[in-house]
């Protein structure tokens, strides 16, 4: 069982979101607040498995220099462009 001290400004507006039927108990508040907070964490996660890859593959020199990479990309937009 987790117990938390929420402090007065945080217990009042659980208590008022019970109190006016936003939610059925103070534990569906908590469980609701901690499922906001896992949707907001998840592409924090995805982004920084990405970076870790990224890391291993520049520390491992699967990596392109910046100047290949730029004139590719101005290749193809100048295609699609019809330049």
């Amino acid at each position: 069982m987790i117990s938390a001290d929420l402090g007065d400004e945080l217990e009042a507006f659980v208590a008022k979101l019970v109190e006016t039927g936003r939610n059925n108990s103070e534990s569906e508040v908590l469980r609701e607040g901690v499922r906001c907070v896992q949707a907001h964490e998840a592409p924090l996660a995805a982004l920084d498995a990405s970076i870790e890859r990224g890391a291993a593959d520049a520390g491992s020199g699967r990596t392109k220099p910046a100047d290949a990479v730029f004139d590719r990309l101005e290749a193809k937009y100048r295609s699609v462009a019809g330049e």
